[in-house]
């Protein structure tokens, strides 16, 4: 009879010795998903003893978290800005990364404004904004049609009114807005084989395939964006830890102004903004 102890020691050296990268948190992850239980209850239960049937459920997971089938896959959920969001294969997986994103544009954000987020995958990043800066009204695209029902089955979850549509970048979207935001596909096609197992075997490559060069999408957005901005509107994107440049560069040309880049929380650029100027 096992313990969740020698379960859990047995989880760790599982993923440990099929090269997971933080073995030791994800083997915590799976077991605080199976059981439902907290860290408190781990340290006072540690050495009870643990049904047949929950570890077996337990031990599937691991081994296909060994596959490298992603943690959230497993458990259909990622946390994102302090919320809970549906994730499957059909949409890429909410980075801590894209928090830089949001937070920088609640701050521009004031109550009344549209917002239209692009590629909204899960639609995390319009739905953080409707429920972090109420009185917003946001409206997220995508070409993917099952991406969107994740991002609708976001919304209902946390109650939330945003619309979304199926298009191709603004190719659907009609009327003006106060700020647009997007997380592109910005990865060059050819890095794409080197991604890690997690990423190039089980997100989307529509959500990843940025291109030659991973910038046909910025080009894209960037030369239809203001014709859907308002004058003095916000146009904010990210953007891989090497392309600053090269998006700034399409803004100033395409007539944006107050260009500014930020940092994500490892000191690397992630985050263009633009202003539309009146």
């Amino acid at each position: 009879m096992n313990t969740y102890a020698s379960a859990l020691r047995y989880g760790k050296k599982y993923l440990a010795d099929r090269q997971i990268e933080n073995s030791g948190g994800d083997a915590w992850y799976l077991m605080e998903y199976v059981w439902g239980i907290d860290r408190n209850y781990y340290f006072l239960h540690s050495d009870d003893i643990i049904e047949q049937k929950d570890e077996e459920r337990y031990r599937d997971l691991l081994q296909k978290r060994g596959s490298h089938i992603p943690l959230q896959h497993l458990t259909g959920t990622c946390d994102f800005m302090g919320l809970t969001f549906q994730v499957n294969d059909q949409v890429l997986i909410p980075r801590q990364d894209t928090e830089t994103l949001v937070e920088s544009a609640l701050s521009r954000l004031k109550e009344g404004d549209r917002a239209l987020d692009l590629c909204t995958g899960s639609g995390c990043i319009i739905l953080s904004l409707e429920k972090l800066a109420p009185g917003i009204r946001g409206l997220g695209a995508d070409i993917s049609a099952a991406a969107l029902a994740v991002a609708k089955r976001n919304r209902d979850s946390l109650g939330l009114e945003s619309d979304f549509c199926r298009s191709d970048l603004f190719e659907g979207i009609e009327g003006v807005f106060d700020m647009i935001v997007s997380n592109p596909p910005y990865i060059a096609s050819g890095k794409i084989p080197g991604l890690m197992e997690e990423v190039r075997g089980f997100e989307p490559l529509l959500a990843l395939d940025g291109g030659a060069d991973g910038l046909d999408f910025y080009r894209r957005i960037i030369k239809d964006a203001r014709d859907f901005l308002k004058p003095g509107g916000w146009l904010g994107l990210e953007i891989g830890y090497d392309q600053r440049e090269a998006v700034e560069e399409l803004l100033r040309r395409q007539g944006f102004i107050r260009t500014e880049t930020l940092q994500d929380l490892a000191g690397l650029d992630r985050t263009v903004w633009a202003e539309n100027p009146f």
